[in-house]
């Protein structure tokens, strides 16, 4: 009986510990710090699967402490200042954004900073985050990955590569083109393809395939265009081998089958989870995530080696 008591003892104990923030206080004092509103602002277009995954970890970080994530996008520099300038007029605790285009959005940032909202870059623009004043950016190096791929097409032998560009005036993009050329020792060639029409973008890689019987490579900036790419390959009967940036469960499955070489992720959940972690920690503690420099999100090679682990997130949509 004696133990029995001990153990109750040390259980309502432990409840009341449970009870207290890590400050002494009450959990339930703590509750109003939790109405925060963010604005996630990308540059996506309609349907891309890499931007809903971002949105997807933006949204779970709202899930899990308790805030309201505004998820709004817009391909148009000028259509995605002008939702930033809305969020700054709704008065929201904090902004992420990509920056595809710096320039377009150079205003609009900078006016958030201003009027005192922190502002977290995500994706595109670690070149220029810290000059607008956000706290952090998180993404991948572009020149970092970029160069990583261009070593890897080489020691596969490839040397006449085809870099698909899904996005224009998207200087992410073209860094990775560029990136690609640095190491690969042969000739990069860069393709403009409209990334909101899959058909569109097949038939472009098609048509380029058969009127270049010389390419050997085909390098896409996306999942979903990768497997346009293999498509196209099929259809056009070349030879060329098919090598992309970011991930999806049909990129994982003809890795696995040995259609595509590999794949860079660059990890988009991660980019929108962190987004919102980075200003909730801020609002919440006064904490500065990555202490003014990028947090690095990527890359990351998925090969057939490991493929098969890397499925079971995909399908799970956080990879």
């Amino acid at each position: 009986m004696n133990k029995l008591r001990l153990l109750g003892v040390v259980a309502a104990s432990a409840l009341t510990l449970t009870a207290c923030s890590g400050t002494g206080q009450d959990d339930g004092a703590s509750d109003n710090k939790k109405d925060f509103t963010y604005a996630v602002i990308t540059h996506s277009s309609s349907g891309d699967a890499f931007w809903d995954r971002v949105k997807s970890g933006g949204e779970q970080a709202a899930d899990d402490y308790g805030v309201t994530v505004r998820y709004e996008s817009d391909p148009d520099p000028a259509g995605q200042a002008q939702k930033i300038d809305g969020a700054v007029a709704d008065k929201v605790d904090g902004i992420v954004v990509s920056m595809a285009n710096p320039d377009g959005l150079e205003t609009a940032i900078k006016g958030a900073v201003s009027a005192g909202i922190p502002v977290v870059t995500i994706n595109s623009g670690v070149d220029r985050f810290q000059e607008f004043g956000a706290i952090t950016h998180i993404g991948q190096s572009e020149a970092i990955a970029g160069k990583a791929v261009g070593e890897r097409l080489k020691s596969e032998g490839l040397k006449n590569v085809v870099c698909v560009i899904q996005e224009a005036g998207n200087v992410g993009l073209e860094e990775r083109c560029k990136a690609v050329n640095e190491t690969l020792g042969g000739k990069v060639e860069n393709l403009q393809v409209d990334g909101t029409d899959d058909a569109a973008v097949q038939a472009s890689i098609t048509s380029k395939l058969q009127a270049d019987s010389a390419v050997d490579g085909m390098l896409t900036l996306g999942g979903q265009y990768a497997i346009d790419a293999v498509a196209a390959v099929e259809q056009s009967g070349s030879g060329a081998k098919v090598a992309t940036f970011d991930l999806s469960e049909d990129v994982i499955t003809n890795i696995q089958d040995g259609k595509i070489l590999f794949a860079v992720d660059q990890q988009p959940y991660v980019q929108g989870y962190l987004g919102v972690t980075t200003l909730y920690l801020k609002d919440l503690n006064g904490n500065d995530l990555g202490g003014g420099q990028p947090v690095n999100s990527g890359p990351a090679f998925v090969t057939q080696e490991n493929a098969d682990d890397v499925l079971q997130f995909a399908k799970n949509g956080t990879r």
